[in-house]
């Protein structure tokens, strides 16, 4: 069998996290089968359906770099193949027009919940002669019998006919349907296996009908559990379903976050790191987990700065100069970009706090850190400062050899420990008090600036003790 896998979201708002999985499913399977990704936009739902949508999806999937053998292909450009359909199914019986009006099914659905029964339509007018272009189309749902498939995930499912009803293929204003338009889809684009989130077992009993009354053949289905929030329900906004294009603003490498889905749900052994490489090489429908996986934000930012650490540091530069631009820092004039971010890659989680903890290396800061200064640029913090500036001032080769025996031994002459030296200088070069080696750091931020900002805190030390009064 030649394996075709789809993925096929609905252009109603932005990629998530649950539709990037189930992307990352189908296509790594059709990938390490030697098979096709088509990607289709379900875009029959006009009234929601976007523009700025679709552009978000595409855009998320560039950036996830899942990128497609066939598409988009959109479903509004196939209304002319679902009409014609919807013809053979009215004239082989399997479909009719159905007039009842909305006040109808109303009141059909309270009376049924009202007696305790599942609300489903009663085919009222199954044997009715409505008028063409009247009313929706409905399929004729099979009266007994059951529905079985073996899923490749959950294994063999059966529900009974009698629990489905003669759902609408066709609205009254001519738009087809999804479970309808699925189908044909499907079929039409030899889809081998369809590959989407367990939500869909409900719908999969309905097209198999269609299927069936259809002569066609049917694909393999794959329902993946749901990703679980860390409340244990459903992923919502407020724990990780967010848009993937949020994850990419916020600073997150693509491969941490592929690597990251990946293992939502599916497992190799006791591996936690994959490559792309790795990842089209190893995955199977077989190894996915029946049990709904937990998002944990914690984990992937474990993963983003493994990748972040492992990363080329020229690609890693790369990546820090776009999200420097998006922050507005201008680099011109600092120091090395690659000096700067081999510096702090270790202390980061992601690019933009790469960014964020860079921005005294190639700007002035505002003011110093309230909490900083209070506790290290105190009176007793002038004398020390004054000593490190003058042994810094006399050295010929400012290279962090250098500047770290200047400390040391501007500690030494003041009778004290590197830290009451350390402490107070990098409050006052850095503006906080967290930094690489000061050797390092003062190396970066160069002679000048340096001494400059030194000067700066001295300034702050005399005009604090000048206000005090003391």
């Amino acid at each position: 069998m030649s394996v075709r896998t789809r993925f096929a979201p609905s252009p109603t708002g932005y990629l998530h996290v649950g539709g990037a999985r189930t992307a990352l499913f189908a296509w790594a399977y059709a990938k390490q089968r030697g098979g096709q990704f088509v990607l289709r936009v379900e875009d029959t739902d006009r009234e929601r359906s976007t523009a700025a949508s679709v552009e978000a999806i595409l855009d998320g999937m560039a950036w996830l770099g899942l990128a497609a053998d066939e598409g988009p292909i959109f479903q509004t450009d196939r209304y002319d193949r679902y009409r014609e359909v919807i013809d053979q199914l009215l004239e082989k019986g399997s479909a009719y027009r159905c007039d009842c009006s909305p006040e109808r099914l109303d009141a059909l659905r309270e009376s049924q919940m009202a007696a305790g029964e599942k609300p489903r339509y009663d085919g009222h007018c199954r044997d009715r002669d409505v008028p063409v272009g009247e009313g929706v189309v409905r399929f004729r749902n099979p009266d007994d019998g059951v529905v079985t498939w073996a899923d490749a995930v959950y294994g063999d499912i059966t529900v009974a006919n009698a629990e489905l009803d003669d759902f609408v293929v066709q609205r009254s204003d001519g738009n087809p349907t999804y479970n309808f338009c699925v189908v044909v889809d499907d079929s039409d684009m030899q889809i081998s296996h369809v590959i989407r989130g367990d939500d869909h077992i409900n719908n999969t009993p309905r097209q198999i009908n269609l299927y069936t009354a259809l002569g066609l053949t049917l694909p393999v289905f794959a329902h993946l559990p749901m990703i679980l929030g860390s409340d244990g329900k459903r992923l919502s906004k407020r724990h990780g379903a967010v848009s993937v294009l949020a994850y990419r603003d916020a600073g997150y490498s693509p491969d941490a976050l592929l690597n990251y889905l990946v293992r939502l749900g599916w497992s190799h052994g006791d591996q936690e790191l994959f490559s792309r490489d790795e990842i089209t090489a190893l995955f199977s429908l077989e190894a996915i987990n029946r049990k709904g996986a937990a998002f944990d934000t914690a984990k992937l930012d474990w993963l983003n700065a493994h990748y972040l650490k492992t990363m080329p540091i020229e690609l890693l530069a790369d990546q820090f100069r776009e999200s420097a631009a998006t922050a507005g820092l201008a680099l011109e004039g600092g120091p090395a970009v690659d000096a700067v971010v081999g510096l702090l890659v270790e202390r980061v989680t992601t690019v933009n706090e790469l960014v964020d903890q860079s921005r005294y290396f190639f700007t002035e800061f505002d003011a110093f850190d309230e909490t900083a200064a209070k506790k290290q640029l105190r009176p007793v913090a002038q004398p020390v400062l004054e000593s490190v500036r003058a042994a810094l001032t006399e050295l010929a080769d400012w290279q962090s050899e250098a500047i770290q025996a200047a400390l040391a031994g501007a500690a030494e002459s003041l009778g004290v420990g590197f830290g009451k030296v350390g402490q107070p200088l990098r409050v006052a070069v850095t503006g906080g008090s967290a930094s690489p080696s000061m050797d390092q750091t003062l190396w970066l931020i160069g002679r000048e600036r340096t001494l400059a900002r030194i000067d700066r805190a001295i300034a702050f030390i005399e005009a604090r003790v000048a206000a005090s009064g003391d």
